[in-house]
């Protein structure tokens, strides 16, 4: 995930739908990691860190855009 890592000048120009649904899709996606983390399926922790940043990073977009 690490090398799929998109910046934030990237994200920062998409629409606000999009930014929601990546949101969404995130949130999913890292429910289902802690889920098989904690039941010992999952090996490389960081990329639940990673998932943590890129709904971060998303929200602070979502944000800015909000505050224009």
């Amino acid at each position: 995930m690490a090398k799929n890592k998109e910046k934030f000048s990237d994200i920062s120009i998409k629409p606000e739908a999009e930014l929601l649904k990546s949101v969404a899709d995130s949130r999913a996606k890292l429910r289902q990691m802690t889920f098989d983390h904690q039941a010992g399926k999952v090996k490389n922790t960081t990329d639940i860190k990673n998932v943590k940043k890129s709904i971060a990073r998303a929200l602070t977009a979502l944000n800015q855009k909000k505050s224009k």
